[in-house]
């Protein structure tokens, strides 16, 4: 069994924001997988499951605030009795240049509240696809007000293909074969 959790913030306002780019792949997954959301109270989430090649897929969005994904993410991990070895995070990432995807298994938190909760609350020992929403407007404003802005005109024409790729990678990730990686898209 597989949990593939999407980070972002689920009102309204947040959606297309640099922030909600996990939700967008993750959305993106479901779909892609004709998979429904069902609102689930108890994990604090909305849940998509399927089965793909045999294994078990379960897809959350936490209805927490960003910065507390942990909390949903630990609901959904105790239910099903998942290994952390099977649960991968799908997030925006600050440090990286928009357009870069990279993944790695473990490690610290970056100064990314949702990691840091998922961290404090399931462990450092999760896989990620890590999303790059960094551009130039970051040096001219507060990061909680960049990563709460929309995607430029530009950027979000590219979006398709990147949630392309990240797609790609949540498929090697169920696959088993998941490993360290950068591509640029």
């Amino acid at each position: 069994m597989k949990l593939i959790i999407g980070l972002g913030n689920y009102d309204e306002q947040y959606t297309n924001t640099r922030h909600n780019a996990g939700f967008a792949v993750v959305t993106a997954f479901a779909s892609a997988h004709n998979m429904d959301w069902q609102p689930k109270d108890k994990f604090k989430a909305d849940i998509a499951e399927t089965t793909l090649g045999g294994e078990k897929v379960i897809v959350v969005k936490p209805r927490t605030y960003y910065n507390l994904s942990g909390d949903a993410a630990l609901a959904v991990k105790q239910f099903y009795k998942i290994d952390n070895a099977n649960i991968l995070v799908v997030h925006d990432e600050l440090a990286l240049p928009f357009g870069t995807l990279r993944t790695r298994i473990g490690g610290s938190d970056a100064g990314n509240n949702g990691l840091k909760s998922i961290i404090a609350t399931v462990g450092p020992d999760v896989a990620r696809v890590r999303i790059g929403i960094a551009n130039d407007l970051l040096e001219r404003q507060p990061a909680a007000d960049f990563v709460l802005g929309r995607f430029t005109a530009d950027e979000q024409s590219k979006m398709p293909d990147i949630k392309k790729h990240a797609l790609e990678l949540i498929s090697v990730f169920i696959a088993g074969d998941f490993a360290h990686t950068t591509k640029n898209v």
